[in-house]
Formats: structure tokens, C-alpha cells, sequence
């Protein structure tokens, strides 16, 4: 079995980011961009920092695995953008910075005194992002919006759920990480064009519109029926082309399922999953021999096929029926997280951090010359004042100190 060592790909390096962001739709996007080599210094408030630090309670206080999670590989200053002094500092490492991020409520950057038309002042190749609940326009743009809001208004709740049971939120925080992925794309591809025009730009996307991305299966069905998109479970949205859904397995706990799923495209699919499940005797019969006889006969097809499944485990239903037709166990987090095979191909890493030994979390999966980047511990609040702004700024150990004394930083 491979053991993938964790290798900076620095595809980044020399790229300067200015971190203003808090939660995770911001702090995503800027993650990546230090997983792939940028220097991301995060800019954070000196008396508490990003209120992802203190989404758990503990005493003493240790920043919470959420902020974890989504600040790896950046570092930290602390900056009283309050006073004119901070507000100052802040403008002048803008000077120096390629990429700057925020996802502030709703013109609460412009009241600062940091909006685009400042910073673009300052500094003309500025790479300036803003991840935002509503666009521009939008009759809510001035409402505030996290992950779940983003959901709910977007569609993606509506096609999510049971078949006539209440929409649900799906699992995956499409709303925050799903849009940091759509800006840190929108921000290489600016980087590149900047060399060319040396000139930088305004970029936005609302997590609301960003969703709309992400279920354009459901607008194609809703154009060729003129009907909202249904909720399907675990099924296909068009619900034709049976099986198609998840089946329960062996011992019958709250995750043991196999998803099983034929292909509309593929008609040797349904003859090969008989084999699979020693049903041989039904190739052939005239109630599963095309799709549309299928459809009718879903209810059957699912009793036989659970027949199979409920007396084997998920991943015996995986390995048998998985070798004739797309299967996949129904793996939940704690089994995903225990499992080596993550571990030795670097997909997930362990990291050091002060509050957290062998802190184990998920970093940027694609992989560079066969190796992904490697994790490094999210900072300590302000755990990078004095070096960040030596490196960026030029600053001395007097100048540091005083700042200090001031409560600026």
C-alpha cells in the first residue's frame, strides 16, 4: 500500500494574501490559496479574533476544530483596525499584497475604510474578493446569510429530502465551502490575467447565487417538465431507472447502506447486478427486461435487491455488487476518519498544534507531481504579528513593541 508523503507543491509561492475573513465561505477560499503556496496572513481582531476561534466553549479556552479545519497553513496578526493607526497598517500591508479577502456582513469592510475603491487607490493590481449572502441587486442583499440561509434560498433544500417528507440541509456546507471554491477559482484566474494588464480587480459572488452552480441537474429537469425539481431521497432526481437508491445492509445501524445504481446508459447493467446477487433466474422476465418495465416494478426490484443486501455488511454489498455495477458503502465520519488508507495517501494529515495533539483533518485533495500539499497547524491568534509584519512591512523590534504597548496589535 502507498505511503504518500505531503509535498508543497508551491505553485503559489511569492503570492502576498490579506486574510479578512471569518467562518469558513472567506476562510476556505483563502485556505487553499496556502495550501498551494501563498503567504496568508490573516488579519484578526485583538480581542478575540475570528469568531470561528469560540464556536465550541471550552475552559481554558483552545481554538475549536472548526477554525482548524479552515485556517491551516495561514498565519496571524492581530490589528486594531478601530484605531487610525491599525486602519493604517492594514492599508499599507494592502500595498503589499497581491489578494485581498473579506466576507463581512454587508458593507461593514466599506465602513472601515477598506473598500475596493480604497484599496484599488493604494494599490492598482489588487486582487480584491468579497463573498457576500446576496449580490448586488438582490432585493436581500443587505441581509446577513450563513451557510444554511444560503441553502434554503437557493434550491438546493427543495430537492433535498424524501419524497413528500419536509425539505432538509444537506449535509455538505455547499453554501460556505461550495462558494470559496467558486472565488479562490475566479482569483487564479485573475492572478494569471493580472500579469498580462498588470491590472487587478472587484470580485464577488453571493453564497445564494453560488448554489445555483451547484443544481443545474434539477433546473434541467424543471425545464423539461415546467414542475419544481422534486425531492428524491437517495434516488435519481428523474426517478427512471431503477435501482437506483440506497439499501440497507447487515447489523442495520443508522449508516449501514449500500447505494446501487444502474445506468440508463449502460443496458448490461441490470442483467450483470442479477448475476451479481445470484438472481440469474431474472434475466429475462418481462417485468425488469427494459427500463420502462422497471419503473413500474420499482417496489419489487427494491425488495429483491434488499433481500440480498440486509443479511451482508456495506462493504461486502460494496465488493460483490461494486464489481458489476457502481455500488458505494454508506461510510460515515468517525469510520472515514479511522481509516489508515486516508492517512498513508496524505488525504487526511495529522498536525501538531498547541491545544490539540495529532489534530487529524482533511486538507486539499488534488495532487501535485502525485503528492497533495501538506497540512500545516492553523495559527494561534496573533501568533504571527511580529513576523508578518517584519516580513511585509519592514518593521523593526522597537517599531513591533511599541505597537504593542499601544494596543494596535
Amino acid at each position: 500500500m502507498t505511503d504518500t508523503k505531503a509535498v508543497a507543491p508551491g505553485l503559489l509561492t511569492g503570492v502576498k494574501v490579506l486574510d479578512l475573513t471569518q467562518f469558513e465561505a472567506g476562510t476556505s477560499c483563502t485556505q487553499v490559496l496556502a495550501w498551494l503556496g501563498a503567504d496568508v496572513v490573516k488579519v484578526e481582531n485583538p480581542s478575540g479574533g475570528d469568531p470561528g476561534r469560540r464556536t465550541g466553549s471550552t475552559k481554558p479556552h483552545k481554538d475549536d476544530p472548526y477554525f482548524l479545519n479552515y485556517n491551516s497553513n495561514k498565519r496571524s496578526i492581530t490589528v486594531n483596525v478601530k484605531s487610525a493607526r491599525g486602519l493604517q497598517i492594514v492599508k499599507d500591508l494592502a500595498k503589499k499584497a497581491d489578494v485581498f479577502m473579506e466576507n463581512f456582513a454587508p458593507g461593514a469592510i466599506e465602513r472601515l475604510g477598506l473598500g475596493y475603491d480604497v484599496l484599488s487607490e493604494i494599490n492598482p493590481g489588487i486582487i480584491y474578493g468579497q463573498v457576500k449572502g446576496f449580490g448586488e441587486g438582490s432585493p436581500y442583499e443587505h441581509n446577513l446569510a450563513f451557510d444554511m440561509i444560503a441553502q434554503a434560498c437557493s434550491g438546493l433544500m427543495s430537492i433535498t429530502g424524501e419524497p413528500k417528507g419536509r425539505p432538509a440541509k444537506p449535509g455538505a456546507t455547499l453554501g460556505d465551502s461550495g462558494t470559496g471554491m467558486l472565488m479562490c477559482i475566479s482569483i487564479l484566474a485573475a492572478l494569471i490575467k493580472r500579469k498580462e494588464t498588470g491590472k487587478g480587480v472587484h470580485l464577488q459572488v453571493a453564497m445564494q447565487d453560488a448554489m445555483l452552480h451547484y443544481i443545474r441537474n434539477s433546473f434541467c429537469l424543471t425545464t423539461k417538465t415546467g414542475k419544481p425539481a422534486p425531492r428524491a431521497g437517495a434516488k435519481n432526481l428523474e426517478g427512471n431507472n431503477p435501482p437506483c437508491d440506497i439499501y440497507p445492509c447487515a447489523p442495520g445501524g443508522p449508516n449501514d447502506f449500500v447505494y446501487v445504481y444502474t445506468s440508463r446508459g449502460n443496458p448490461q447493467h441490470w442483467p450483470k447486478l442479477l448475476e451479481a446477487i445470484g438472481r440469474k433466474d431474472l434475466i429475462g422476465d418481462p417485468r425488469f427486461e427494459t427500463r420502462e418495465a422497471r419503473v413500474e416494478n420499482s417496489a419489487e426490484i427494491d425488495r429483491i435487491i434488499t433481500e440480498f443486501t440486509s443479511k451482508r455488511d456495506k462493504y461486502e454489498c460494496m465488493r460483490v455488487i461494486g464489481a458489476a455495477v457502481p455500488a458505494g458503502a454508506v461510510r460515515d465520519t468517525l469510520e472515514l476518519l479511522n481509516d489508515p488508507n486516508f492517512e498513508e495517501r496524505a488525504i487526511l494529515q495529522k498536525i501538531q498544534h498547541p491545544a490539540w495533539k495529532d489534530f487529524k483533518m482533511a486538507g486539499w485533495p488534488v495532487r501535485f507531481n502525485g503528492s497533495p500539499p501538506p497540512v500545516k497547524p492553523a495559527p494561534l491568534l496573533g501568533e504571527h504579528s511580529a513576523e508578518a509584519l517584519k516580513d511585509w512591512l519592514g518593521m523593526n523590534d522597537a517599531q513591533v513593541t511599541a505597537l504593542r504597548d499601544d494596543k494596535i496589535i
